[in-house]
């Protein structure tokens, strides 16, 4: 609109205006509800079997006095190979874990992506849990706290084994090719056994679920030990699995490990990894 004078003014519609507005507004509950969604579907579930299930529901707690988490794919095939090969140990439950690299849903299973319990026969109160999947950083702490809440803190000693590069690993000194895989700890301040190995010196940190739980086993006065094997492999490796046999070891009687598994084992959890160059398609 134009003025006698020439000056040029601005025209506002109201009925644009209104338009605008309901439509910024239709946007903003669509992407509250996608949020919604998104947050429902990354929610952690456990999945215990119907014994377990009931005396949960009842208020009871699972007892348990050595719970023992390997998180990542030689930690968990170490207990494959060394631990559960032997008689007496029950699958009791998962957890389901969804996130863009974990896709398994709450009604799906897989070895690629799983979370498994089990528990053996003759000790009971020894847990194991093998974790292959991804934790997603903010579903670490709900994984902690659903778990820990399934179990009696009374007399619960917790050893977490755990995966790790040595290209993450930082020192000061030349790391020779035949150093790795090794073993570095990280304890709370409960922890009164003696490690197996070498304190993780600093600069070097845990990080992921392993931190999440000793984390929480800190706050809680939970003893806790972490076990981090540092491998220049890519993939599971019957060499770096063995790294950890020492780190089980104190646990005594109640847990019997296989001295010597045997090839169709090692084959079986410990497969090749073809060599990819990245140079030629």
């Amino acid at each position: 609109m134009a003025t006698f004078f020439g000056e040029v003014l601005s025209v506002y519609s109201r009925a644009v205006e209104d338009e605008e507005d309901e439509e910024e507004l239709d946007n903003n509950e669509e992407d509250a509800q996608i949020r919604r969604e998104l947050e429902e579907k990354r929610q952690v579930h456990l999945h215990w079997d119907p014994a377990v299930s009931d005396s949960l529901k009842s208020g009871n707690k699972l007892p348990c006095s050595d719970f023992i988490l390997a998180v990542g794919h030689n930690a968990a095939r170490f207990l494959s190979v060394y631990v559960l090969t032997s008689e007496g140990w029950d699958p009791v439950g998962r957890a389901s874990v969804w996130n863009e690299r974990s896709r398994a849903g709450a009604g799906q299973s897989s070895e690629e992506s799983a979370c498994l319990f089990y528990r053996h026969k003759d000790h009971p109160s020894v847990l194991l849990c093998q974790v292959t999947c991804y934790v997603a950083e903010n579903q670490q702490f709900q994984w902690t706290e659903k778990v820990f809440n399934s179990l009696q803190p009374r007399e619960l000693s917790v050893t977490v084994l755990s995966d790790s590069s040595v290209a993450d690993y930082k020192t000061a000194d030349y790391l020779c090719g035949s150093s790795a895989p090794f073993l570095r700890s990280l304890h709370t301040s409960s922890f009164g056994a003696q490690s197996v190995c070498p304190s993780l010196e600093q600069p070097n940190i845990v990080s992921g679920l392993p931190a999440a739980v000793l984390n929480h086993c800190q706050a809680h006065r939970i003893p806790a030990i972490v076990y981090q094997c540092y491998s220049d492999v890519i993939g599971p490796d019957s060499v770096t699995m063995e790294t950890f046999k020492p780190a089980l070891t104190k646990l005594g009687k109640s847990i019997k490990m296989e001295p010597c598994p045997s090839t169709d084992v090692l084959r079986k959890f410990a497969r090749t990894t073809a060599i990819q160059s990245n140079l030629y398609i």
